[in-house]
């Protein structure tokens, strides 16, 4: 198996925390843990960096982090606070010379050819984001190291030209596991979860295909979203969260997405069960 590390970028809800104009305690609360970031994660896997939904704050998450290499990115599903960084991949496009390989849902691309219609154009306009857009689904798919995807070359008023790749190592692709969820309870909006070793990470569901619990077994550490301790039409509720980490049996489960409407972090912690955890920007999971 694998070594996994994962980092949360961002653990709060659409809106963020604090919310504009809102002066509710935790909106006005001082513990750095309390500042929440759009959810987002970035996972070091196999070798590979690959970052898990790429949302509003994608450029000052990534400056915070310093991170300098991406080989790929996925996107649970096509909300705004998921996808609308995705512009900001122009800067890896001329830090590494690459295109960046996005991995997401069919429906999920339509939408990215309408909002970003400039990236998919015949003749695209000079300095466009250049992506590689992979389809993925229900079953098992492989993520590959950028360094085997060809080489931006940029011509000033042109924009990039693409040449094969130089002969540097490739490490070889790992292996994702999907895991389809919904975003309401009608199934309105599907979401894919992902796992990474024994690392689950996901978010915006409400709801968990019966047939995907057995790719959830054997995990220490699974991630599920929450943003209000009661009922929500789009996210789990508190106690469902709770029931389903007891379910699933991870070592350690976290909560992300987090809103105001919750408690700040610290009474929320104390709230929890002792295996369970309110995630904040910037924590580290690692699994062997």
């Amino acid at each position: 198996m694998e070594k996994t590390k994962l980092t949360f970028l961002g653990t709060g809800t659409s809106q963020g925390v604090p919310m504009i104009g809102c002066d509710c305690p935790v909106c006005r609360s001082a513990d750095p843990r309390d500042k929440r970031l759009r959810s987002s994660v970035l996972v070091e896997y196999g070798g590979l960096t690959i970052l898990v939904d790429c949302g509003p704050d994608f450029r000052y998450q990534m400056l915070r982090e310093s991170v300098r290499h991406l080989d790929a990115i996925l996107l649970t599903h096509n909300h705004k606070d998921h996808t609308g960084g995705l512009d900001d991949v122009r800067s890896f496009n001329l830090l590494e010379a690459k295109p960046v390989n996005i991995y997401c849902q069919e429906y999920v691309e339509q939408s990215l050819r309408r909002e970003y219609s400039y990236a998919f154009a015949e003749k695209k306009y000079p300095g466009s984001p250049e992506w590689n857009v992979h389809r993925i689904g229900r079953d098992p798919f492989l993520v590959h190291s950028n360094a085997g995807e060809p080489t931006l070359v940029w011509e000033s008023g042109f924009g990039y030209h693409h040449e094969a790749p130089s002969d540097s190592e490739i490490l070889p692709p790992v292996e994702i596991v999907p895991i389809q969820g919904w975003h309401h309870k009608t199934k309105m909006l599907s979401v894919l979860g992902f796992r990474f070793g024994k690392i689950a990470y996901l978010t915006d569901m409400n709801q968990i295909e019966e047939s995907e619990f057995d790719k959830l077994k054997g995990l220490d550490f699974v991630t599920l979203n929450c943003v209000k301790i009661k009922p929500h039409f789009s996210h789990f509720s508190l106690q469902e969260a709770l029931d389903l980490f007891e379910r699933i049996g991870a070592k350690e489960s976290y909560i992300t997405h987090i809103s105001h409407l919750l408690p700040c972090h610290e009474d929320f912690a104390a709230m929890l069960p002792p295996h369970v955890h309110p995630a904040y920007d910037g924590l580290v999971l690692e699994s062997e």
